[in-house]
C-alpha cells in the first residue's frame, strides 16, 4: 500500500500481457508447461514429479497453494491422455489435495480443467488441472472489486511447504 491506499501488484503485468503463453500449438513454441520440467524444482516451482505427470504451483494463483497437475506430454485435451497418463493424473490430483490438507488445512477445494480458450483456459495448448484450496471467507473485496489477490506467502515458500507434505502414494 502507498499513501493513496493503492495495492501495487506489478508481478501481474506479465499475466495481463500474456507473457509466457505459447506462441503456437506445438510443444516447441514457448509452452511454459513443456519448459518447466527442464528446470530445477525450485526454479520452476514444481512440487512433485511423477513418471508421466507433475505438479506445479500456478504463477498467478487464485489462492495460496493453487497447484496445477500437468502431463509432461504436450496435449491439449483430456481425452488425448493415454490410460496410464489418466491414472497418474488422477493420482496426482489426490496427492495434491492430501498435501494441501496436511500443509494448510483448507476447508474445501475447487478442482477442475478449462478445456479450450473459450472455456477459460489461459494456456489451452497444454492440458492442466487446477487444484485450488479454499477457506471460509477467502473471497473478499480484493478479488471482487479490486481484481487483485492477496497471498500470504511467497511462491517458493509455498512450493517447499507442499513438496515437504507431498504423500508418496495417494
Amino acid at each position: 500500500m502507498d499513501s493513496f491506499e493503492r495495492l501495487w501488484t506489478p508481478h501481474r503485468m506479465a499475466y495481463i500481457k500474456g507473457e509466457g503463453k505459447p506462441t503456437g500449438p506445438g510443444a516447441d513454441e514457448g509452452c511454459p508447461f513443456c519448459q518447466a520440467p527442464k528446470l530445477s524444482d525450485e526454479e520452476a516451482l514444481i512440487v512433485a514429479r511423477g513418471e508421466l505427470v507433475y505438479a506445479i504451483l500456478n504463477l498467478y494463483p487464485y489462492n495460496a497453494g493453487h497447484v496445477l497437475i500437468c502431463p509432461y506430454r504436450h496435449v491439449a485435451g483430456y481425452t488425448d491422455l493415454s490410460a496410464e497418463e489418466t491414472v497418474e493424473f488422477g493420482d496426482f490430483t489426490q496427492r495434491a489435495i492430501k498435501a494441501l490438507q496436511a500443509a494448510s488445512a483448507p476447508h474445501g477445494f475447487n478442482v477442475g480443467m478449462n478445456l479450450g480458450t473459450v472455456a477459460g483456459a489461459g494456456i489451452a495448448a497444454h492440458l492442466h488441472q487446477h487444484v485450488v484450496p479454499r477457506w471460509g471467507g477467502d473471497t473478499n473485496f480484493m478479488p471482487v472489486t479490486g481484481h487483485t489477490r492477496v497471498l500470504p506467502q511467497l511462491l517458493p515458500d509455498t512450493r517447499k511447504l507442499l513438496a515437504d507434505a507431498w504423500p508418496m502414494t495417494a
